[in-house]
């Protein structure tokens, strides 16, 4: 199993209309056929207005198939689309679970 964490600093302020945002495009996902465990985190400490996007994968080639789905899908395009605009910088770490 793996997660991968999509890492996103936003806008000063534009946390709730983000997350929001976001929540469409769990949706969006879950329509797609991308499975797995997922969930949004908020920073408490460290860099103001962080979002996590994390997402459970059996491996790596699962990671690809979904990665495929949600980029050849007009409807998850639009949804990002109004995420965009609330981030300023974006980087994704991907791990193995061990435990």
């Amino acid at each position: 199993m793996i997660v991968v964490r999509n890492i996103f600093r936003l806008k000063f302020g534009q946390a709730k209309p983000a997350i929001a945002a976001f929540r469409e495009i769990r949706e969006v996902n879950k329509k797609i056929g991308i499975k797995g465990a997922s969930r949004l985190l908020t920073d408490l400490v460290g860099t103001s207005y962080t979002l996590v996007f994390e997402l459970e994968f059996e491996s790596l080639s699962a990671f690809e198939q979904g990665a495929k789905a949600f980029s050849t899908s007009a409807e998850w395009r639009a949804v990002y689309e109004k995420f965009i605009p609330y981030a300023e910088s974006a980087y994704r770490e991907i791990f193995n679970i061990i435990d």
